[in-house]
């Protein structure tokens, strides 16, 4: 859980299950033949009781056919989902009026397959854009996965959303507070095309406690924007990005406004270890970059340098090189367009100091090379205005296997 801190009268404890740990939640992971490898390919997620629902989707203006078909189902059922329908292997991006009927079809089978209202079924896809999804094979295996549903079913799904991941992202814990016991679970993918600009990729988060739409909505957004919004592997937002988040109430623990901050903390345990893991399976990735900015205006405009120092191609070649090249770092904060007095400035590497108050510090350069050649890598910038605005961001190195992946994507 990165170490974080938990509340007071609060204990939050991991636990195994994804988005199927919290009860009345069933999950499943099946192969259709959508990918050429023959890997699971379709996730179907189901509350079996009445939940509400949120959602956090991309800013890009090339929204793909689920994503504008989720929204659309989520505004008419006025925040109430029971499914999660998601495929992999097939963006069902820019393809015209022919994808938007396609995600209808998934959304209607799912609901269908889990005997819910149409209304409360979502639907998300993943992989190559401006490729038609074979619809006979999406919902033949949205057929198999309801037939698959399990309690013990969410690292399944967890795996059937990947695209190039190395590995499965799914977390999950069980939060005891004065007023009861819940649990929170959830599953994410991406590996490449990620600097989120809301959300990530592709999300699910379910949780047993009881909480009305927009509370829900309200979390929601508050944790997206410290944990998967908080994340870049190469500067790309996606077509596709989404994240859902379900609440069913079969804890029997109810979360108002006054429990709102704890709600929020709880989900945070839980996406924070998604959103890393995003980060850890970059693509071509060999580090995980830890980047704190101290010393802003604003958090605002802490979180946009940090943004440029995540988007930097030379910061991200020379932590993949253990170069300790802080000019680098010092160059991105003062054309990140915030405040920065470079007087006042500071430069850490680890904790090596090696820039601060206008000197440079190159005698501390190996040690610092020898930092850059863990696999995690903390990276701290003081941009010197003498304000409390702090932010912190991950990303990863850059390495030639981005450029082999990327290059051979559709090939």
């Amino acid at each position: 859980m990165s170490g974080r801190s938990v509340s007071a009268g609060m204990t939050v404890r991991p636990i195994q299950g994804a988005v199927s740990a919290p009860k009345g939640f069933r999950a499943a992971g099946v192969a259709c033949g959508i990918k050429k490898n023959g890997n699971r390919d379709v996730a179907l997620i189901v509350s079996d009781r009445p939940a509400s629902s949120a959602a956090v989707f991309t800013l890009n203006k090339a929204q793909a056919a689920p994503v504008l078909v989720a929204k659309a189902r989520l505004a008419a059922s006025a925040g109430r989902a029971r499914v999660v329908v998601i495929n992999s292997g097939c963006a069902n991006a820019c393809t015209g009026p022919v994808g938007i009927e396609t995600a209808e079809l998934m959304a209607d089978a799912a609901a269908g397959a889990a005997f819910v209202d149409p209304a409360e079924a979502l639907v998300a896809s993943t992989g190559v854009i401006g490729v038609a999804l074979d619809r006979e094979r999406v919902i033949g295996g949205i057929v198999s996965a309801a037939a698959s549903l399990s309690e013990d079913g969410g690292l399944d799904a967890a795996l059937a959303i990947m695209t190039t991941d190395p590995f499965p992202k799914a977390a999950a814990v069980e939060v005891t507070t004065a007023g009861g016991t819940f649990r929170v679970g959830g599953i994410a993918k991406g590996s490449g095309m990620i600097e989120p600009m809301m959300a990530t990729m592709l999300g699910v988060v379910t949780t047993d406690a009881a909480i009305e739409p927009a509370l829900l909505q309200r979390a929601l957004t508050a944790v997206v924007d410290v944990t998967f919004n908080a994340i870049s592997v190469d500067g790309e937002c996606s077509t596709n990005d989404c994240v859902f988040a379900l609440a069913n109430g079969a804890s029997g623990v109810t979360i108002g406004a006054n429990e709102l901050d704890q709600f929020v903390e709880a989900l945070r345990h839980v996406c924070e270890p998604l959103a890393m893991g995003i980060v850890r399976g970059g693509e071509g990735a060999t580090k995980l970059v830890t980047i704190d900015v101290t010393g802003a205006q604003s958090n605002a405009e802490a979180k946009k340098a940090a943004r440029a120092i995540a988007n930097s191609p030379l910061v991200k070649t020379a932590v993949h090189g253990a170069d300790p090249n802080w000019g680098r770092l010092v160059a991105v904060a003062g054309r990140a367009g915030v405040g920065f007095d470079l007087a006042r400035a500071r430069v850490q590497i680890g904790d090596i100091e090696l820039f601060a108050d206008g000197r440079p510090f190159d005698e501390r350069a190996p040690a610092a090379s020898e930092h850059l050649k863990e696999h995690e890598v903390a990276l701290r910038v003081d941009l010197g205005t003498g304000g409390s605005g702090r932010a912190r961001m991950w990303t990863c190195d850059l390495s030639a296997d981005y450029v082999k992946i990327n290059a051979e994507y559709r090939t």
